[in-house]
C-alpha cells in the first residue's frame, strides 16, 4: 500500500492493484497531525499493524505536548522546567486534573479534601500489617488503592466537576498515606498519629514516612523541595504504558480507583516505572567490578554480551530529555545540602560523559532520560531502592486522574478494543487421543 496526499485535507492510500482509500486529516494545535483511519477495515478488508503503537495515536488530548526531538514537554501549555522553578506539585495536581493553575481558595480547597483523604486511607493500616513484609511496596500500593474503595466511593458522575474534584483530591492525599504505609509495613514501623503540616505536599509525605508515632518531624527545606519538583517531573507524560492503561481501563467505564489500579501494575514493569532502581542496580554492579566504566560501555556496544545501558535514550527523546537536567542539579543540592558524597554519582557522571562523546550512543540518540538520576536523587534522600517506584507513582497520580478523566467524559469515545494480526494455524480438526 503506498500513500500520497489528496489536497491539504486528506490522504490516499492506494494499492498496487489500483484501489485506493481516502482519509481525512486531523491537525493538532502542535506536533504532528493525524489521519483517521477509523474506517479503513470496513472500506479495504486491512487493518495496521504497529507493533507497541509508535506510530498510532490512541485518543485526542489537550493534557500534555511532548516534542521528543526538541527537548519540550509541557503540562496544558505550561513548560515543566517553568513549573518545576516556579509551581508547587499541589499547582500543578489543579491544573492537570482541571486545565488552570489554581487561585488560593482552589487550593484551600484541594487542600481540604486532601486531608480528608490521608484520614480515610490512615483506617487501612491494618491491611497493609496483614501482609507479608517481604511483599513488593508497588503490590501493596495496588491492594491499598483496591481496599480503598470500601472505605471511600468514587462511584460519582465525571462530568460533574465539583464532585471529580473532591473525588480527585481525597485521592491524592489518600494516596500518600497509602505510599507511606506501603514503607512503613517493610520496614515494621508505623505513622505517626497525625499528619505533619508543612509547606508541600512532599513535606507532609515525607513526615509520614520517616517520622514514627509520637515524635514530631522537620524535613529540610533543600529535600522537601526537590522531591516535590520530582513529583512535578513525573506528574504526567503523554500517552505512556501506565498512562494509556489507566484510559484503556477507563474506556470500559471502570471506576477512578480500579483504572488507577491497572496503572500501578503496569508502572511496576521494569521497563517503565522501575527502570530508576535498574539505574541504582547497573551503578551499583559497575561500582562492585571495579569501577571501570570503559569496560562497562565495552560491553553494552558488544550486544553480545547482554549487557543493558539503564537510563539512556527513549521511545520518545531524540535528544537530552530535559526532565533529567532538572533532576541532576536538585540531586547535587540535595547532596551539597547532607554533606554526602555518593560514589554511585561518580560513575554516574562519569557514564554520562563518556556516552554523549562516543559515537555508538550519539548515532543511535541515546541520551539520559529522567530515571538515570531520579534513583540517585531517592537514594540520596534515604529512600530504599524498592519505593523508587512508589514514589513514581506517586508523581504520576495527577497525570492518571486527569487521563481518565478526559477518556471518560468524551463523548465520543469508545472501549478500548485494538486489532490483531492472526497468525497462528488455520483450522485443524480434532483429533481424540
Amino acid at each position: 500500500m503506498q500513500d500520497g496526499v489528496d489536497g491539504a485535507d486528506r490522504v490516499r492510500l492506494k494499492r498496487a492493484n489500483g484501489d485506493s482509500v481516502d482519509f481525512e486529516v486531523i491537525s493538532g494545535t502542535e506536533g504532528a497531525s493525524a489521519f483517521n483511519i477509523g474506517t479503513l477495515l470496513a472500506e479495504s478488508g486491512l487493518v495496521t499493524l504497529d507493533i507497541g503503537f509508535a506510530n498510532t495515536a490512541s485518543c485526542a488530548s489537550n493534557i500534555t505536548y511532548i516534542d521528543g526531538d526538541a527537548g519540550i514537554v509541557r503540562y496544558r501549555g505550561y513548560p515543566v522546567n517553568q513549573l518545576a522553578e516556579h509551581a508547587t506539585f499541589c499547582d500543578v495536581v489543579h491544573l492537570l486534573t482541571t486545565g488552570e493553575l489554581p487561585t488560593q481558595d482552589q487550593l484551600a480547597s484541594l487542600n481540604a479534601g486532601m486531608a480528608e483523604g490521608t484520614e480515610l486511607a490512615r483506617t487501612l493500616q491494618p491491611v497493609f500489617s496483614a501482609m507479608p513484609s517481604n511483599t513488593h511496596p508497588m503490590a501493596m500500593l495496588s491492594a491499598g488503592v483496591s481496599a480503598l474503595s470500601g472505605v471511600s466511593s468514587d462511584a460519582f458522575d465525571a462530568f460533574d466537576d465539583s464532585a471529580a474534584e473532591l473525588a480527585t483530591a481525597r485521592l491524592i492525599g489518600a494516596f500518600s498515606i497509602l505510599a507511606a504505609l506501603t514503607y512503613k509495613a517493610s520496614s515494621g514501623g508505623s505513622l505517626p498519629r497525625s499528619t505533619p503540616s508543612t509547606s508541600s505536599y512532599a513535606g507532609d509525605f515525607l513526615g509520614n514516612l520517616f517520622g514514627s508515632p509520637g515524635d514530631g518531624y522537620e524535613s529540610d527545606p533543600v529535600i522537601e523541595r526537590a522531591l516535590d519538583v520530582a513529583f512535578i517531573l513525573h506528574a504526567d507524560h503523554e500517552q505512556n504504558c501506565s498512562t494509556s492503561t489507566v484510559r484503556l481501563a477507563g474506556s470500559a467505564r471502570a471506576s477512578l480507583l480500579s483504572s488507577v489500579v491497572a496503572g500501578i501494575s503496569a508502572l511496576s514493569g521494569p521497563l517503565h516505572g522501575g527502570a530508576n532502581q535498574a539505574v541504582v542496580e547497573m551503578l551499583e554492579d559497575i561500582k562492585s567490578g571495579g569501577g571501570d566504566v570503559a569496560r562497562f560501555v565495552g560491553s553494552v556496544k558488544d550486544r553480545q554480551s547482554g549487557t543493558r545501558l539503564m537510563g539512556f535514550g527513549h521511545r520518545v527523546y531524540k535528544s537530552y530529555d530535559p526532565r533529567a537536567a532538572i533532576i541532576k542539579k536538585l540531586l547535587d543540592q540535595v547532596l551539597l545540602q547532607l554533606g554526602k558524597k555518593d560514589d554511585l554519582l561518580d560513575i554516574a557522571i562519569e557514564l554520562e560523559s563518556v556516552a554523549l562523546s562516543d559515537e555508538y550512543f550519539i548515532s543511535r540518540k541515546l541520551y539520559p532520560n529522567v530515571d538515570f538520576y531520579t534513583g540517585l536523587l531517592y537514594r540520596a534522600i534515604g529512600f530504599p531502592a524498592n519505593m523508587f517506584t512508589v514514589l513514581f507513582a506517586v508523581g504520576r497520580l495527577p497525570g492518571w486522574i486527569a487521563h481518565w478523566r478526559e477518556c471518560v467524559t468524551d463523548k465520543q469515545n469508545k472501549i478500548g478494543r485494538p486489532r490483531q494480526l492472526y497468525v497462528g494455524p488455520t483450522e485443524r480438526t480434532y483429533q481424540p487421543q
